[in-house]
């Protein structure tokens, strides 16, 4: 797991050592046990690189990695978990090897095939390679996206890095903000992809390849696509039951097994769901070790606490486990999570991502996790809500939205009268709608958040724009097929595997996501959408698949999800914080934002009625972003850990 970054010079003059150390540099905490670079004969391309060992410890498995005549040249971030059966391939064709490393394999797949080799990869990754042969510079990321890259193009110059900080203080690429990202934030709470904050950086798609060279223009293309709900070409349909659960568990069971390869410590994250409490138990049955695991809860608030389920597995899996609590005191993070994520980010669940991952760094160096476990088996209870909001008869709707407005409002957002309220609201809308509105930030008030002003100088505002690349792909596709697949092609790589890497990434750890596995999401979209919601129930064969390895509990358990008590926090401990910065008449915001309005959402807030906790943690990554841009323009700034 590393930092990678690089420039192409596109129309004459040279790239140097200096200027790709500063962009490597910005990035040190993805890789802090090595550093590398990389300069062209003609000095038009160069690389540079930070290392995170973990597989081939040895200074022969830095990067760059070079082929043996050094004309193909290889800078990765990631794991490739089929590299041993590759290599032994290359070495049958005649390949010498100089290290063990996954990044080695990569040179001599691409000498062999080419861009084709890219497909052939099982793993998380971003990569570029320099052929210098055939003059030009190849990017990809993996399948899901679990791997960021970025890029930025001006007329002279193209430039890729793993996060955009790799770009700020460089005086050629104006780092302005793209005003049409600006409500796509306050409709998500993250900028959907390709799209950023930055008006000339775009990231790299998933499961994309990207050519260029100083001669030859941009090219894009897609090479690998999976639909949700349809089976992937040449897997078959499960004959029934019994015989997709006996599938989903070997298939689970080999991806673990395949990450647990390492050189290094490794552990594991544990919620108490039931995704990390199947990964910690196959882990338990693979390993000679107790398995390390990890947990963190609140102080205060037991509704956002699963430390206690998480007590029961490491109980029953004999697991050697740590648990640490997070205070409204964490709340001191905001700037560095912003600085991490290049941004403001309005998933507050970074706050205890970042943390345990912090704590986790102290003690391992590969941590596993359930990320895609909801994704894949449709987990979320949203998607319950939306498929049955279709079958619910037109005559039911009425009644029941007036019975809610009968209730007293909850103040509390995971209140079963909150849930409920949001559900009747927008069950008469088309299906994307609806489920956009379950879990936007700003929907219904979008142009009330947004300043006159800047909704006057956009284009027609679009809650759906997110979808539009989707939208030929969604067609036909059941209503659970659907969503899941709207929601692996956005949600999962722009928000969830966002959080992921940079957390984790900002202390050198690296994190791997056994249900990510290339072939079990392959199979289990093909699965009938009854094996993964059946009524209210979720992770149908999942469950059933690991039946006997899941405490009662644990199985009994709905999704809790990993949130923040911002509503109690910003009611009590931090209700000064949240009014010195956005009841501020100098906020920054105000070019961007209705004060007015927004003023109302604290006074509301503060008043108990409602819990627009996450509303306002998404204001003020936003207004905490516009403080701090300024300096991060003029130079990479030091932001510690």
């Amino acid at each position: 797991m590393c930092g990678i970054c690089g420039e192409l010079r596109l129309r004459g003059g040279v790239t140097t050592t200096a200027r790709l150390a500063a962009m490597r540099e910005a990035i040190a905490h993805r890789g802090p046990d090595a550093a590398g670079m990389y300069l062209s004969p003609d000095q038009r391309a160069g690389f540079g690189f930070r290392r995170l060992r973990i597989i081939d410890l040895s200074p022969n498995a830095d990067q760059p990695m070079p082929n043996e005549d050094e004309s193909v040249q290889l800078v990765f971030n990631g794991e490739i978990y089929n590299f041993a059966s590759l290599r032994r391939e290359l070495v049958q064709k005649g390949h010498r090897f100089r290290s063990q490393s996954d990044s080695e394999v990569i040179v001599h797949l691409y000498e062999e095939e080419g861009e084709e080799a890219i497909a052939r990869l099982d793993g998380m990754f971003a990569l570029a390679i320099w052929d210098q042969r055939a003059r030009r510079l190849v990017l990809a990321r993996d399948r899901a996206g679990k791997k960021p890259l970025f890029y930025a193009q001006t007329p002279d110059t193209f430039l890729f890095a793993s996060e955009i900080k790799a770009f700020f203080g460089l005086d050629d690429v104006p780092l302005e903000i793209e005003p049409r990202a600006v409500p796509q934030y306050f409709i998500h709470g993250y900028v959907p992809g390709p799209r950023t904050f930055y008006r000339n950086v775009l990231q790299l798609e998933p499961a994309t390849i990207l050519t260029i060279g100083p001669e030859a223009p941009l090219r894009r293309r897609v090479y690998w696509r999976l639909q949700m709900g349809r089976p992937a070409p040449g897997m078959p349909r499960p004959v029934g039951g019994r015989d997709a659960a006996a599938e989903v568990r070997r298939l689970t069971t080999e991806a673990v097994e395949r990450r647990l390869i390492s050189d290094v410590p490794l552990g594991a994250f544990l919620s108490g769901g039931v995704d990390s409490t199947i990964v910690v138990g196959l882990m338990s049955r693979l390993m000679a070790s107790p398995v390390r695991t990890f947990s963190i809860g609140f102080d205060g608030d037991p509704r956002y606490d699963e430390t206690a389920y998480a007590r029961e597995v490491a109980a029953r899996f004999k697991t050697d486990h740590t648990e640490f609590k997070v205070a409204p005191s964490a709340i001191d993070l905001i700037d560095t999570l912003i600085w991490h994520h290049d941004g403001p980010f309005g998933d507050a669940s970074a706050i205890p991502t970042y943390i345990v991952s912090r704590l986790t760094r102290q003690h391992v160096t590969v941590v596993l996790n359930g990320d895609g476990g909801d994704e894949l088996f449709a987990g979320y209870n949203r998607f319950a809500a939306a498929v049955a909001a279709e079958w619910m008869p037109a005559g039911v709707r009425r009644p029941l939205l007036t019975l809610l407005d009968s209730l007293p409002l909850a103040t509390d957002t995971r209140h079963w009268l909150a849930r409920g309220r949001r559900f009747v609201q927008a069950m008469n809308l088309p299906l994307y709608e609806r489920i956009t509105r379950w879990n936007s930030l700003f929907y219904d008030d979008l142009e009330r958040i947004l300043s006159p002003d800047l909704v006057q100088s956009l284009p027609a505002l679009d809650r759906l724009e997110y979808l539009e690349a989707e939208r030929e792909h969604l067609a036909d596709l059941s209503v659970l097929g659907g969503l899941l697949h709207a929601n692996f092609r956005s949600y999962l790589p722009d928000d969830l595997l966002v959080k992921a890497d940079r957390c984790t990434m900002a202390h050198g750890l690296e994190g791997r996501s056994p249900f990510l596995d290339t072939a079990l999401i392959e199979y289990v979209a093909g699965l009938p959408d009854s094996m993964k919601l059946r009524g209210l129930t979720t992770k149908v064969i999942l469950r059933r698949a690991f039946r006997d390895l899941l405490p009662p509990s644990v199985a009994r358990r709905g999704k809790m999800g990993f949130g923040v008590p911002l509503g109690t926090w910003f009611r009590t401990d931090l209700r000064d914080f949240v009014g010195d910065y956005l009841l501020d008449s100098a906020a920054r915001y105000r070019a961007f934002l209705s004060a007015p309005y927004v003023h109302q959402l604290i006074s509301r807030h503060r008043t108990g009625a409602v819990d627009l906790g996450l509303q306002l943690w998404s204001i003020l990554c936003f207004e905490l972003w516009l403080r701090a841009l300024p300096q991060w323009k003029r130079q990479p700034a030091a932001v510690s850990v």
